[in-house]
């Protein structure tokens, strides 16, 4: 591989000021102060950075890479559908490829990564991506722009992201059950590793505890977003001594398992259980009853993705690095207030 020069963070590092700053001098920008200018550009020529050229909308559209990490999801659908409309916008073709590839060993293979220098991308958006170390300094070391969409990880220090208030999220489900009553209320989570899984639980944590009820280490169950997991982790809290009368699952699809379970014991939502679920893919639209649920914008993320990462093969910096956009409550048929729970047990 042959050597890229420094990346502008390191640049930065040596100028002794931020990353964005740094970007500023390099674009020209007249908005930094003399003396900061000058410990840039000093910098800029000890190193011997080179500058990637940058992007020109005025030739032919330019190539950015879409990786998602699954081509058949609903979710992946809804990404898509926000980069396509934001990068017809922008004049951009894009590519849309399932990855990081993983070897047998499952360590992420490379070859993928060279396949963007390869036909010339000006930029990639990352979806649910898991990139590591290896695969980040590359990205730097070539120069390549790139967006993390809802990213699995927190990124490194530096790396722009677009995300769901998850948190806030969490809140608003939380507080849905309280106010029609409910006081024992499970959540069935999803991975214990990925960052918005974290962020949900904490917030329905944070609205149990500003409403004066005691936090139970039983009802928090983890699925890893995976459909038949929660179905069996809706079995485990319906065996608990007392059984929740309602379940704030962290994904739609989970919920799916859910309802399965719940039809398993011969149980109605809502009438012996509420379901609140997270996201508002269409199968939340399709169950029986339809899934009051957590509404997180995909398709806007992915187009304000895009529109950051023009931005960024602009060579324009954006100053804050995580952009979050909100989430809302769509309340439909799988919550009422709790009755007697007699029923649960069995």
């Amino acid at each position: 591989m042959a050597a890229a020069g420094p990346t502008l963070a390191v640049v930065a590092r040596e100028a002794g000021v931020s990353v964005p700053t740094a970007s500023k001098v390099v674009n020209g920008r007249d908005d930094v102060a003399p003396e900061t200018r000058r410990r840039v550009t000093e910098a800029l020529e000890r190193l011997g950075y080179v500058r990637r050229p940058r992007f020109d909308a005025t030739k032919a559209p330019a190539l950015i890479d879409l990786v998602v990490q699954a081509l058949d999801s609903s979710w992946s659908g809804a990404v898509l559908h926000g980069v396509e409309d934001a990068a017809h916008e922008a004049g951009l073709e894009v590519v849309v490829s399932a990855g990081p590839v993983r070897s047998r060993a499952g360590r992420p293979e490379h070859g993928w990564l060279d396949k963007l220098t390869a036909r010339g991308s000006s930029g990639v958006l990352f979806n649910l991506a898991e990139l590591t170390r290896a695969q980040y300094a590359w990205l730097d070391h070539h120069r390549i722009p790139y967006v993390l969409i809802d990213p699995a990880h927190e990124p490194p220090a530096g790396v722009v992201s677009v995300g769901a208030a998850n948190w806030q999220g969490g809140v608003t489900a939380t507080e849905h059950l309280l106010a029609l009553g409910h006081e024992r209320i499970a959540v069935i989570a999803g991975s214990r590793r990925r960052m918005c899984s974290g962020a949900r639980v904490a917030g329905y944590r944070s609205a149990l505890v500003s409403a004066g009820l005691r936090h139970r280490g039983e009802y928090v169950r983890h699925a890893g977003f995976d459909e038949e997991t929660a179905r069996h982790r809706m079995h485990e809290l319906l065996d608990l001594p007392e059984p929740p009368t309602a379940v704030f699952v962290c994904s739609d699809r989970m919920a799916l398992g859910v309802y399965a379970a719940l039809a398993e014991r011969g149980l109605r939502v809502p009438a012996d259980i509420s379901v609140v679920g997270f996201d508002d893919l269409p199968e939340a639209r399709w169950g029986t009853p339809a899934l009051t649920t957590v509404r997180q914008p995909l398709s806007e993320m992915a187009a304000t993705a895009l529109r950051l990462l023009v931005r960024l093969m602009h060579g324009d910096r954006p100053e804050g690095t995580r952009t979050e956009l909100s989430t809302r409550l769509v309340v439909r048929s799988s919550t009422a207030a709790p009755r007697a729970r007699s029923a649960l047990r069995g």
